[in-house]
């Protein structure tokens, strides 16, 4: 055998040789299919929904304001002349917070005060003239004619010194407005004017806003359906009775913390907002220590029994757009995704209003994983009844 054919047997023995593993690799068993189909059913927990009783907190945003807001408005016209206070300061009522140049009104009251002690001396000329000319009657030297004459300017001189003593009070009034001080005990809050503002009694600007914070209303609004459940669960025949038997409210300040004072419903508006079909409600909360100030916003909290309510933990669900589903165990063990309405919250737990029923199988673990349709082995879990609250 030459050269040649003997490289060429060697090549074909090696192109024989790689393809032999090949063929006996495509003969063997469909490793993929099989193992796939010898995949072991996913054991999860499960759990049956059933109707049991619950505590239901739900949350509503509000808006914190003083028990009393009192816009500080000039009363009389002039320059600032003094700010007796700085913005956030604690002022009591009757406390001096603003001076208006007073001069004017000063001088006005002296010159009233003088008008006054003017009419008060043409009153005792009058009376002298009517006294002497008492006896001069009676002895008939003079007519009574004369006499009433008398007695008529006395009347009119008593009557200017009335209308003299008003426009001094008058005079008086203006004068003490210049001094403007506190109605009623509170923070001040922001002064935009500053010494030597000109200020006018007509003026749409307020010189500052005082908020009295002791106690604090937390405004917040309740939907129509809302309402109708809240008021059915008290008793009493008109809203104040049902409001006295609603438990104390709690407050969550906005960076997410619990106020310490617990809070009552005061009240409830008397008519429902026609653009959003809500109501709205004001819970008072104490503020001994000035922690809340008008502005702050939160979360009025308010809890309730619910009874027959069905309850679903939260780590079962899944939200998806704006949507809550559960994944409800079905036929062959396979899991099928379902949309449930959420109308409050139980502790951990949601109480679902629509979308399931008492009986119902639903998945407790790994919801965020599973996919619809997919088989399972149920493993069972607490009944819904039974959930931690």
């Amino acid at each position: 055998m030459n050269k040649k054919l003997r490289n060429r047997v060697v090549r074909i023995s090696v192109v024989i040789g790689m393809c032999i593993p090949v063929l006996f690799y495509g003969c063997g068993p469909e490793k993929d299919g099989k193992n796939a189909a010898m995949k072991e059913k996913p054991a999860l927990p499960v759990m049956t929904v059933k109707l049991s009783d619950a505590t239901v907190t739900t949350f509503y945003s509000a808006l914190l304001e003083g028990k009393v807001n009192v816009e500080i408005r000039p009363q009389v016209d002039g320059t600032l002349q003094t700010i007796y206070v700085d913005e956030g300061s604690l002022v009591k009522a009757g406390q001096s917070l603003f001076k208006i140049e007073d001069r004017v009104y000063r001088e006005q009251y002296n010159s009233a005060l003088a008008s006054q002690h003017a009419a008060e001396a043409k009153l005792v000329v009058a009376r002298l003239d009517e006294e002497k000319l008492v006896p001069l009657v009676q002895n008939k030297v003079i007519s009574e004619i004369q006499l009433k004459t008398a007695r008529a300017n006395t009347h009119a001189a008593q009557a200017a010194v009335e209308q003299a003593k008003a426009a001094a009070r008058s005079a008086q009034v203006n004068l003490d407005y210049t001094v403007i001080k506190a109605p009623v005990s509170g923070y001040i809050g922001k002064i935009p004017l500053r010494l030597g503002s000109l200020v006018s009694k007509n003026q749409s600007a307020w010189l500052t806003l005082l908020s009295d914070v002791s106690e604090v209303y937390a405004y917040f609004s309740m939907s129509e359906n809302d309402f109708m459940h809240f008021r059915q669960q008290y008793a009493g025949v008109t809203i104040q009775d049902k409001l006295r038997q609603v438990s104390p409210v709690s407050l969550v300040l906005s960076d997410g913390s619990l106020y310490t004072e617990k809070g009552v419903i005061g009240s409830v508006s008397g008519q429902f907002d026609q653009t959003t079909a809500s109501v709205r409600i004001r819970a008072v909360f104490p503020n001994p220590h000035g922690l809340l100030r008008s502005g702050n916003t939160g979360k009025v909290v308010i809890e309730s029994l619910s009874r027959k309510a069905l309850l679903v933990p939260q780590a079962a669900t899944v939200e998806l757009q704006d949507k809550v589903f559960v994944f409800v165990l079905g036929k062959g063990n396979s899991v099928k995704k379902q949309v449930v309405t959420v109308s409050g919250k139980s502790g951990n737990n949601f109480i679902v209003s629509t979308g399931l029923k008492p009986g119902d199988t639903i998945l407790t673990a790994g919801v965020e994983k599973i996919q619809d349709g997919t088989v399972i082995t149920p493993v069972k879990n607490a009944a819904a009844g039974e959930v931690r609250k």
